[in-house]
């Protein structure tokens, strides 16, 4: 893809030709410096900034549908009449200008300033977010946008607050990412818009018929609303060494910081779990300049979530880049110096990372009374009581016609702005389709859809050659699709799953 930030293409301040913009086909040129894309859908133009706002995708490569735009890279969707984020992982609305039309010409004005939002109603009283996650975060953002003005709180377990939890396993790990791109907002930016951070003082007490909440420190608050964020905390095997302090899960800052440092001590690292997080983190390992062995139960990584032909391209792709692995073992116990496996071998280790899944945090919820099933289950706006909401990790809600948990970012942030807006009165059930993306070295798989269960996946394309889609059938429907090198097809069946448009659906699939 191009670099869509750096000004190019025709001075749009000086105007083109209105014939030349056609319908849903972007035009990308320039206005007081800056990169401007131009577009007509459905017979409206619009102009707005031309990159994304979470990793500055190019939006003129998106995809456009009923006045919005989705980025190809993370799929954030964008509102292109007021720049608004509609669905994460961007948090930050896109920039929209004036469009002056003459008849003969299409010229860009002015910025537009973001449109103010009143509620018709007060709401409630105040709204409490236990959970300073991209869940919690983007639900305190949406809800200033959205017009309200009541207290905010939003109440993390650990330092520093809000994080941008995918770098942590890729570009941070890997040396790529300098630690300022970590922070999801800073204190100062919570400030701003007026919402209360309080970190490293965890809620130890939920009591919803006295609305409040008390943390460890003591202190209490009331709520109007509540928000449960809290995620999910990382598995730690019940093997001897599994505490050593070589010994490391993934999922905080302060997780990844000590693995960095770890990492800055010895040559040879052991990642215990092929699963997302594992490869991830053996992929960053490996560009650190550390030799890394994976060790798994199962006889080909990730095939249970993708099947066995994408499980293999994707242990290739490892193996290519220098990492070995260890299957159909299990580690039995964690020394010093090496990781003895089920069969009696041992592996060298200076540094040990365990990624073998996680579970929701629902202590809180299950002593609220709340109903916990392998997380906080909710209804189609996310309540799980009167006034109380669950989202992200933590939440078991109803999609697709079963109850789900997904362990996604771009679901936890949109879930967070889902109950922003049911909270203010803007209610609709949360329909969205999930979607995920996995880095492994320099191929990015991208997940639309969820498919628990599925028949022998059907492989289009070339996966080798890092150009495939791939679909996930059940009793003869498409549950989800993961592309390699295919954003548009990507971002069209994540379309086509919403809309529930199967012949869309297979026309990609045949292309």
């Amino acid at each position: 893809m191009g670099d869509a930030s750096a000004p190019g293409g025709p001075d749009l301040e000086c105007g083109v030709p209105a014939a030349d913009l056609r319908e849903r086909e972007p035009l990308l040129g320039h206005a007081r410096g800056e990169a401007v894309m131009l577009l007509r859908d459905r017979g409206k133009v619009y102009a707005t900034s031309a990159t994304c706002t979470h990793y500055g995708g190019p939006l003129a490569e998106g995809f456009f549908s009923g006045g919005t735009v989705r980025c190809p890279l993370h799929h954030a969707c964008f509102d292109l009449a007021t720049g608004e984020s509609l669905g994460g992982p961007a948090l930050s609305p896109i920039v929209c200008f004036d469009v002056i039309d003459t008849g003969a010409l299409l010229k860009v004005g002015a910025k537009q300033r973001a449109p103010a939002r009143v509620m018709k109603s007060p709401g409630p009283s105040s709204v409490v977010i236990v959970g300073a996650g991209p869940a919690g975060t983007a639900c305190a953002e949406t809800l200033r946008g959205e017009g309200y003005v009541g207290p905010i709180t939003l109440l993390g377990a650990e330092l520093p607050g809000p994080v941008d939890r995918p770098n942590l396993s890729k570009d941070y790990l890997a040396g790529s990412a300098p630690e300022e791109w970590v922070a999801l907002r800073t204190p100062a930016a919570l400030s701003e818009h007026q919402i209360e951070l309080v970190v490293n003082d965890p809620v130890c007490r939920v009591v919803p018929h006295l609305r409040s909440v008390t943390l460890t420190s003591g202190r209490s608050m009331n709520w109007g609303a509540l928000v449960i964020a809290t995620g999910a905390e990382p598995i730690v095997l019940p093997i001897d060494g599994a505490t050593l302090p070589h010994v490391h899960t993934l999922r905080t800052l302060a997780d990844a910081r000590a693995i960095v440092a770890q990492s800055a001590n010895g040559k040879r690292a052991v990642v215990l779990g092929a699963s997302f997080i594992g490869l991830e983190a053996a992929a960053s390992l490996r560009k650190r300049g550390l030799d890394v062995t994976v060790v798994g139960p199962e006889a080909i990584p990730l095939a249970r979530i993708l099947g066995d032909d994408v499980g293999r391209f994707v242990r290739g792709i490892h193996e290519d880049n220098g990492v070995q692995f260890k299957l159909g073992l299990k580690p039995v116990r964690i020394t010093a110096s090496q990781v003895e496996l089920s069969d009696g071998s041992l592996l060298p280790a200076d540094l040990v990372v365990m990624g073998v899944g996680v579970r929701p945090r629902t202590k809180l919820a299950e002593e609220a009374g709340l109903r916990v099933e392998n997380g906080i289950v909710v209804d189609e706006s996310l309540r799980a009581a009167s006034d109380v909401y669950a989202v992200g990790d933590v939440a078991r809600y109803p999609y697709d016609e079963q109850l789900v948990r997904i362990e996604h970012f771009a679901v936890a942030e949109r879930q967070g702005q889902a109950v922003a807006r049911t909270i203010v009165g803007r209610a609709r059930p949360y329909l969205d389709v999930p979607f995920f993306w996995s880095q492994h070295h320099d191929v990015t798989l991208s997940y639309v859809g969820h498919a628990q269960s599925f028949d022998a996946p059907e492989v289009h394309g070339n996966l080798r050659q890092r150009d495939a889609i791939v679909a996930y059938r059940l009793a003869g429907r498409v549950r989800a699709v993961l592309t390699v090198g295919r954003d548009r097809a990507s971002l069209g069946a994540e379309h086509a799953l919403q809309v529930g448009d199967a012949k869309a659906l297979d026309a990609l699939l045949r292309a």
